[in-house]
């Protein structure tokens, strides 16, 4: 079976279990086929955790879930060093904590301690610890997806923006049609009678690692023409200079997009083509996924809040204003 087949296999999979949100398993299948961390925000009970769990079930890497609150601790995440007594005498030895995993699922970061969230965010970027001068490398498959809730603000600790920015992408998950609802009941009904009936239940083989890694290999050589890197690039600027689009534009705008911007639209604009089953990149595969990779980028002014625009909001104008290749 091609890498292709396998990631549709698991497309399939997850689509199965998470009714309704076909775009939200796209996003975190594009994430894991660019090599790169999420950031997962919905409202509660919209299948943040039983997304990521229902790609981690059917895929043969390991998982974690770590449940952030306000008393943890940055070795609660990374591991620490313990003392074990031999026959030779004591002698430290490192017990690596829940962030070596294969898939991570960092469950409301936003209520984690500052240095928590620091320490995650550092194994994210540099895909490695460093405890006691030691440094413990990643796994080849690593990812992290985080969820965060957006409506409580008592107890939380709201990522920094600047710290926003190592997020590949920014996936918004909304309320279902109410027709996906009535599936949804259907669904969880029928687990709930399958658990309680007990038995082995067959589920068919997990898709290998070596799936994703070829995938990636893949996705390396879809090509991206001279006009689409420049298409990625004026996107990113015009967050910068949006006075050259619209005066109105610029008065939304407050902080432009970094350069890891333009390196997020290049890594998911190839995974959303190889998943179109295209070898090349095109216009549709950039927009397709702009949304995403410029929610948490682009800081809005006071009076694009006050006037009640949404990032989405000012993201759309973007799209509407850039000349296309």
């Amino acid at each position: 079976m091609s890498a292709l087949n396998q990631i549709m296999d698991l497309r399939s999979r997850m689509g199965q279990s998470i009714i309704g949100q076909i775009e939200v398993i796209d996003r975190l299948l594009i994430g894991l086929l660019a090599n790169g961390n999420l950031l997962i925000e919905g409202l509660p009970g919209l299948a943040k955790t039983r997304a990521v769990k229902a790609m981690a079930k059917n895929m043969d890497a390991s998982f974690s879930r770590i449940q952030f609150t306000p008393d943890l601790l940055p070795s609660d995440v990374t591991g620490t060093e313990i003392f074990q007594q031999t026959d030779a005498g004591g002698e430290f030895k490192f017990e690596p904590g829940p962030i070596f995993a294969n898939i991570v699922l960092a469950d409301e970061i936003n209520r984690a301690p500052a240095k928590v969230q620091a320490a995650l965010l550092e194994a994210m970027e540099e895909r490695q610890v460093t405890v006691s001068g030691t440094t413990h490398k990643m796994d080849p498959l690593f990812i992290v997806m985080a969820t965060q809730n957006p409506i409580e603000q008592e107890g939380t600790y709201p990522l920094p923006e600047a710290q926003m920015d190592r997020f590949l992408m920014h996936v918004q998950i909304t309320y279902p049609p109410v027709e996906d609802e009535v599936e949804v009941i259907r669904l969880v009904r029928g687990e709930d009678l399958a658990a309680n009936k007990g038995g082995a239940r067959e589920t068919p083989a997990a898709i290998p690692q070596e799936a994703i890694f070829a995938a990636r290999s893949e996705i390396g050589q879809i090509h991206v023409s001279d006009a689409m890197d420049r298409y990625m690039a004026d996107l990113v600027q015009a967050t910068r200079t949006p006075e050259a689009l619209s005066l109105e534009l610029a008065s939304w705008i407050e902080i432009g997009a970094s350069p890891r911007a333009s390196l997020a639209l290049d890594k998911c604009g190839r995974a959303h083509a190889w998943m179109n089953e295209r070898d090349y990149v095109d216009p549709a595969d950039i927009r397709a996924i702009a949304h995403d990779v410029f929610r948490h980028r682009v800081t809005l002014s006071f009076e694009a809040q006050g006037s009640g625009k949404s990032a989405d909001d000012v993201i759309a104008e973007l799209l509407r204003l850039v000349a296309l290749p």
